[in-house]
This record gives C-alpha cells, structure tokens and sequence, in this order.
C-alpha cells in the first residue's frame, strides 16, 4: 500500500507544465562591504508589504527538481498565523492530498490511496512530501515576500549604493535591493535553503525559487488574496472517511516521491 502512496501522489506533481529554461538566479552581491548603520530601518522599510498579512490564500505552481526527481503540479493553499492547508489538485481540479496543520500537529490525508498521517509535525510532513523542513508561519512569510516569520535583524553591511545584507538574530541572511528609492527584499539564506524572488506582482512575488541540498524548485504564486476572511476552524477542518489506513511519517518518507 505504501507504493500506491508515491503514484497518487505522482498525479498531482504531473499537473502543470513545466518552462523550457529554469529560473535566473538573483545576481547578489559579494565581498565584505561596509558596516550599514540603517540595516533596522531598511529591514523595516522592505518587510512593510509583507509583514502585516495575517492570513493569505494563494494556488501555488510547482516546478523543477527534488531528490532526484521532477516534480510540477499545483497546490491550492491557505495560511492563517500557525496554521495551514495546503491541497494537491489533479488536471481535473479534484484533490489528491491533503496538508492541515495547526500548531505542532499536522494531518495529511491521501485521498485515492485512502491512508492518512495524524499528528505528526508538519514541518516533517512538508519534508517528506517536497522536500522543505519550513512550517506554517515560515512558509506565509516566505510567499508575502518577508523570506522567514522570525526575522529580528542583528547586523548590516552596504555593498554599493543599492545593495544590503542583514543578518538575522534567528540565523540566516536577507538580501535588500534599493529600487525607485525603497528597500525590497530579493533573497534570503538560511539553514541551507537559498530563497530567491524572481519576480513580483505589485509589491508581491509572483514568483520564488527554492534551492537546497538536491532542491531546485520554483513556485508560481497565482490568485492570491490577503487579509480575507479564512477562519481557522474551516481551514483545519478536514474529514477523514470510512475505511482510511493510517500512514507513519516513516513510510511517507520512503514512499512520498521526494522518498529519502
């Protein structure tokens, strides 16, 4: 039952099409620069757009490479803060999976292979299934642009008249870019993920690229909607139907098609 899981969940990734070419990399700047004494304010100026979303609702289009495998597909996602949906649709618009978490606790019920996976931490879920150790609050704020939720800045430095690099109290580095006069946020680095924002919608990305250890991946970010009405209730609801065997975070592991 366990290989039923990996081609079920083949279907949703199979979805979308993917570019003939990958995304550009965000050309980032290098060497040790200069110490920037508004790195607080300019972080402040560039999360501005991002930092007050506090619930988002967005379809996400997957493409590109994990684990040795192609992956493309679309995912219909919905986040408030701590919590998260997150359905894997097939050409026919009828789900395949689905991803809720609230909190430390995440259920995914895989709908045609009928096994599910409860309370298991949905970072580790995420893992498993596309290869990102992230979780609810980190994932919102990486698609509104703001990279990751805990973001305090402890450092700056000035690399040129139009480029900064802050450091984070939490770890990890945020790359700011001065367009038309403001600070924007185009990539982030952190625990061996590398975010790129390669394109944007208004103040928004429209498009993100996550690489990593054997992770290329680029997420169209379409119809999205901030700051509407999502109660938390509705979007961790999920009903488990008669019938469903239960599935261990071990055996999604080995048989999810990012399988470590």
């Amino acid at each position: 039952m366990v290989e039923t899981s990996k081609l079920a969940l083949a279907i949703v990734l199979s979805a979308i099409a993917v570019t003939a070419c990958g995304p550009r990399r965000v050309a980032l700047p290098s060497g040790a620069g200069t110490p920037a004494l508004d790195y607080a304010q300019a972080m402040t100026t560039a999360r501005a757009a991002c930092e007050g979303v506090r619930t988002l609702q967005a379809e996400l289009g997957l493409s590109g490479r994990a684990a040795g495998q192609r992956m493309r597909g679309r995912v219909h996602s919905g986040f408030v803060p701590g919590a998260l949906r997150l359905e894997g649709v097939a050409p026919f618009g009828s789900p395949v999976f689905i991803l809720v978490a609230d909190g430390l606790k995440g259920t995914l019920l895989l709908l045609r292979d009928r096994r599910v996976l409860l309370d298991a931490p949905p970072e580790d879920i995420l893992h498993a299934l596309v290869g990102i150790r992230l979780g609810p609050d980190d994932l919102r704020a990486l698609f509104t642009g703001c990279v990751k939720a805990a973001s305090e800045p402890s450092a700056g430095r000035m690399h040129g008249p139009d480029w900064m690099t802050v450091e984070l109290a939490s770890g990890g580095t945020i790359y700011l870019h001065r367009e038309r006069g403001a600070w924007r946020i185009l990539a982030g680095r952190y625990e061996g993920l590398e975010i790129d924002y390669t394109a944007f919608r208004g103040e928004r990305p429209s498009q993100v690229v996550l690489r990593g250890k054997d992770l290329d991946l680029t997420l169209a970010v379409d119809q999205v909607e901030i700051n509407g009405e999502l109660p938390r209730e509705q979007l961790v609801a999920v009903t488990i139907p008669p019938g469903v065997s239960p599935l261990t975070l071990d055996e999604l592991r080995r048989a999810g098609p990012l399988g470590q």
